[in-house]
């Protein structure tokens, strides 16, 4: 006989247990990770089982450290050292400032075709691998949760028959999300993307045009990659014609790293969740070393300074210009930078490989924040109420830093054009002119106030999908209209027809009816004029 206090202890264990789910998690790289791991960890805290799944030339997931989830990763052709190499090609080509736009554009045709290559490689070495494939078979998943930065996972999702949670920040001109998700986006008021700063919610008749061919120019270039490259790609792998937005098209949920804090007012579908800043949270106390340097500001403060995960070092002409700049405020320095030392640098900056970023940007001596605009990083700034001084790179930070510009919480700089000069005034402005403070601590104020934190929707829309496999009831009937059938060309076709075959039978009646009565009419004066006559 079980005492009756174990047994509800094992009990409740055992209905624990029963909610746990298995997580099949596909990740981008880079900070797209470090996002994607807030929500892994979050998930095994809820004793799901998740499984990490990646290609061999990952160059920045850790997939052999010890964790308290499982990694399972597949070979494929490209090693970790040259999908590296290429990455930094990519990040290079954005600091180029001696590069013609041509020559710009003829590397970056050059950089995307070896990205290209990439996703092949990344595609094959999963559906060409049948020891995975029976793996992930027999592992029945219950759902997958993915960064469409990894490319195939949706049709991988489709192929196992698992239902599919996506992670990503918007995409230029809404490819993704109105193509391939249906998401309504009206170029009359949704910017399509950061092109100039001055392209935001509110737009004049030019500002409209401009942005209403940057969504035909953006339109283009994607149907034609996904026709030329991803749509090839999918029909050789499916074994039959299949396009990319087809297989993205069928996800159930639409996890989108922003808020309301970041987004100008626009409609969304019922399976698109923000989940803006899910990796946020309160600072925690610095250690000793840097508590007393940060101390040592006395009232003016700290300035932290980073470019993100991908950028770890700069040329040493660029360098020593900033260091030039840093060494002309007041405040102390906290640069995240792991180059060659400059030679300018000033007794108030010091150089750190890696900085608790968070915890920094949360110390109340914080004055500002010098950032390349990726999201991880702007949210932070967010969270804790921080004005910013942007130097975006590429992808879609200079569309975040301009969203940031025009909520007046950040000035923005080239990183290619700007001298010292310029960066000591930009982060003058945004310390001593207190509106920048207002601003950001007003949009900090909205970003708290959510009736759920935002790593917990994330956390409830994976399991929502587990408990009810899938959220098909979510997306909308547009997915199986045709493209003619959704912009109803073929009603507005039917009524122009009727509307032109009524018009058509009104005039030959009233054709019918003038000859018929004209005719009678002449007979009869014919007959009066004889008749007087």
């Amino acid at each position: 006989m079980i005492p009756g206090t174990l047994f509800v202890f094992l009990l409740l264990c055992a209905t624990e247990v029963g909610h746990a789910g298995r997580v099949l998690v596909m990740p981008g790289e880079y900070s797209h990770w470090h996002n994607m791991r807030t929500i892994i960890d979050a998930l095994v805290d809820q004793n799901h089982s998740v499984t990490v799944l990646l290609g061999s030339s990952s160059p920045s997931v850790p997939h052999t450290r010890k964790e308290k989830f499982d990694f399972n990763v597949f070979k494929v052709n490209m090693d970790k050292d040259q999908a590296r190499t290429l990455w930094k090609e990519f990040i290079n080509l954005w600091m180029n400032n001696t590069a013609s736009k041509f020559e710009r554009l003829f590397m970056m045709w050059g950089i995307m075709s070896n990205f290209m290559e990439l996703a092949s490689d990344i595609c094959y070495g999963m559906f060409h691998n049948e020891d995975l494939l029976r793996t992930l078979r027999e592992s029945r998943f219950d759902v997958i949760l993915s960064d469409p930065m990894m490319p195939c996972t949706d049709l991988l999702a489709h192929t196992l028959n698992v239902p599919l949670v996506v992670s990503l920040r918007f995409t230029f001109a809404y490819s993704f999300e109105r193509m391939c998700g249906q998401l309504p986006t009206t170029p009359s008021y949704v910017p399509a993307v950061a092109v100039t700063d001055h392209l935001t919610d509110r737009m004049s008749f030019i500002e409209r045009v401009e942005n209403m061919i940057l969504y035909i120019i953006h339109t283009t270039i994607y149907r034609l990659n996904m026709k030329f490259n991803f749509d090839v790609l999918y029909t050789e792998i499916n074994g039959k014609p299949t396009t990319m937005c087809e297989m993205m098209g069928k996800a159930d949920i639409w996890l989108i790293r922003t808020y309301w804090d970041f987004e100008y007012p626009r409609p969304l579908m019922p399976n698109f969740k923000f989940v803006g800043g899910l990796h946020c949270k309160p600072a925690k106390p610095l250690t000793k070393e840097l508590e007393e340097f940060v101390q040592s500001s006395g009232d003016h403060g700290i300035v932290v300074f980073s470019l993100g995960s991908m950028v770890n070092n700069l040329t040493m002409n660029r360098a020593n210009m900033i260091a030039t700049a840093l060494g002309q405020i007041p405040q102390k320095v906290i640069w995240r930078y792991s180059g060659k030392i400059p030679e300018t640098l000033a007794p108030n900056t010091k150089l750190y490989d890696w900085i608790p970023q968070n915890d920094l940007l949360g110390h109340p001596k914080t004055k500002a924040f010098i950032t390349h605009g990726g999201t991880n990083g702007l949210y932070e700034a967010i969270y804790h109420g921080v004005p910013m001084v942007g130097l975006p790179l590429f992808a879609d930070q200079p569309d975040n830093l301009v969203h940031m510009k025009t909520k007046g919480a950040a000035v923005i700089l080239d990183i290619n054009d700007m001298t010292s000069k310029d960066l000591v005034e930009a982060l003058q402005t945004v310390i001593n002119n207190p509106t920048y403070k207002e601003s950001i601590m007003k949009l900090s104020r909205i970003h708290h106030d959510q009736p759920m934190k935002p790593l917990d929707q994330a956390v409830f829309w994976i399991e929502f999908v587990m408990r009810n496999k899938g959220a098909k009831h979510l997306r909308v009937q547009a997915h199986e209209l045709t493209w003619y059938q959704y912009y109803l060309l073929d009603v507005i076709t039917f009524l122009l027809t009727i509307t032109a075959l009524i018009i058509f039978i009104f005039i030959k009646t009233c054709c019918f009816i003038f000859r018929k009565c004209f005719r009678r009419a002449v007979p009869n004066r014919k007959a009066k004029k004889n008749k007087k006559e």
